[in-house]
């Protein structure tokens, strides 16, 4: 699992490697990562928007942006914690990904920007 803590919001990912496949001739290499957004502030934030930056070991980077994360943009009180399950597929068997969520504080409406940690997602077989 990797953790950080950016403006006192906690980010932990977890991956897991779920199949490859083929697919036009080419395999596939399908992760899932489950992320915790834990805020450890004294006031409520709500995480408007995300920012991926996603590398196979091919050199071929990718970047996804949008609103909120699977659909939702989640308010969560202080000491509140909000999970989410998502997946990326990579043409090589070693990928890694990293981030930013911009979060808003809705006190004042002021945004931040909390940074999600760099992970690696490989495929056991080669781990050993």
């Amino acid at each position: 699992m990797e953790t950080t803590i950016t403006n006192g919001v906690k980010v932990s990912v977890e991956t897991q490697f779920q199949s490859s496949n083929k697919k036009e001739g080419r395999l596939n290499y399908i992760f899932a990562y489950r992320v915790t957004i834990e805020n450890q502030n004294d006031f409520t934030v709500q995480l408007m928007s995300r920012h991926w930056h996603i590398l196979d070991s091919m050199g071929q980077p990718r970047e996804v942006k949008g609103d909120g994360v699977i659909g939702q943009q989640p308010i969560l009180e202080a000491n509140q914690s909000h999970h989410y399950i998502s997946g990326s597929a990579f043409k090589s068997e070693i990928g890694k990904m990293y981030g930013s969520y911009t979060m808003k504080k809705l006190v004042d409406d002021s945004e931040f920007t909390v940074e999600i940690p760099a992970f690696i997602m490989v495929p056991p077989y080669r781990l050993s």
